[in-house]
Order: structure tokens, then sequence, then C-alpha cells
């Protein structure tokens, strides 16, 4: 039976408000800490310059936020859209020396701010878990200004045979550690089936593209494992 995108919607919350508690701990755990390697990748290519906006949707629990800050030397202005409730406020305890963040519980299909605001819109491990990616994409475009650049973080998929068998291997573990860590193993069940089904690095780059962005590039990591896509709005 195919899921509407309100049941989406409930089901994603639900998720999270299950983990938000141990999410930074489980996210080091399952990827035995790379997940920080690769955000450090996805803003080392955005390259921030200083004095400039940015707002990250399905900010979690705001480690793109801290990282931009320290690559424009705590002169960034950020603006932090998260779904869940729970995940917020683990954002806004983890960053609350960044007084300066405005915090804004919102879903990426429907953000409450003008048109043309922002320097760059970043999700990380946040496109998949949207209810529909189309209207994310185009909210993207539209608080982006001229000249504003997307930046998405998500898994992929593997371009390696091996590395694709023995991670597939190893993602049958991942409920279980779940269980250990969280004492459930139904969000990382979805977990495992969301990133079965996203899109893979061609596929989200045509979205990019149907949605009005321009020059589109990505980049693999750790073979396709994760990918960075990339574009401007122009």
């Amino acid at each position: 039976m195919k899921i509407t995108i309100e049941d989406k919607h409930k089901l994603v919350n639900s998720v999270f408000s299950e983990v938000s508690r141990k999410y930074d701990l489980m996210n080091d755990i399952m990827s035995l800490g790379i997940h920080r390697l690769w955000k450090e990748k996805f803003i080392d290519w955005m390259n921030p310059q200083p004095n400039t906006k940015l707002i990250d949707v399905a900010s979690g629990t705001g480690d793109i936020a801290k990282l931009f800050f320290n690559k424009t030397n705590n002169t960034g202005k950020i603006t932090c859209i998260e779904p869940n409730i729970k995940m917020l406020e683990q954002g806004k305890n983890k960053l609350k020396n960044h007084d300066t963040i405005n915090w804004i519980n919102a879903q990426a299909e429907e953000i409450p701010l003008k048109d043309n605001t922002f320097d760059y819109y970043s999700i990380s491990y946040g496109i998949r878990n949207v209810s529909n990616i189309n209207y994310a994409l185009k909210e993207a475009l539209r608080v982006l200004k001229p000249g504003g650049r997307f930046m998405c973080l998500e898994f992929s998929k593997i371009d390696n045979e091996l590395l694709n068998f023995l991670y597939r291997q190893y993602s049958k573990t991942i409920p279980l550690i779940g269980k250990l860590i969280v004492g459930s193993e139904k969000p990382y069940e979805y977990l495992i089936d969301s990133i079965e089904n996203f899109y893979n690095q061609d596929q989200l780059a045509d979205l990019m593209v149907n949605n009005g962005f321009s020059n589109i590039e990505f980049r693999n990591l750790s073979s396709g494992i994760s990918a960075i896509h990339s574009g401007w709005k122009i």
C-alpha cells in the first residue's frame, strides 16, 4: 500500500521523537564516527563566506549550524528549521551558547520565511524524510537569494559492488543496535528502508534541475555511502 504524504509526516515525526535523546550517540555508533568527517567535507565544499546567511533545514541537533559558525568565524547568521519539536529542543540545548540562531519548528515543504533571504540552504540527512521532495526543493529555491546555493548531504548509492554487499550486511544489524541503545528497533528499520528506497545520485540531480536549480554537481563520499549535491539559484 502506498504511503500518503500525511502518513509519512506522522511516521517520520514519531521516529524522530523516539530517537531524539540518543540521536547523536546512535549516529556515532552507526557510522563509526565517519558522519562527522562527511559533514566537515560538506561545509568545506560549501565554503561559506563571513557575514552570510544560512538556512539549515531538518537541522536535527545542530551539527551543520555549528560547523557553519566555525567556518565563518562566528559571523554567519543561521536559521534552523526542524519539523520535530523534540529534535529542535535537542539542537537548542546543544547550541545554547550560540544565542543568535533563529530556531523554527516547521516543515521543509512550507517554510514560514520571505523569498530571496538566504545565501545558503543546507539539508543534511533530511531530504529523504520529507513528505514531498518536489515541494521541499521549490521552497529551497524560493527562500534562497539569486546567486544562492543549495547543498544536500544524504545517504546514496554505493558504486563498489563488494562494499555495497558488506554495507547491506552491516545495515541488517543497525535495528538491533537501535534496540540496545534506544530501546526500539522500529526507528532504525525505517532508517534502513528509507535509505534503500531513496533516489540515486543522478536521480536526485535530475529532481534539482526539474525544480529550478542550475549548475548541479555531486560528490560521492566513501564510494557513495553518502553524497553531497550542490546547485545554484540563477
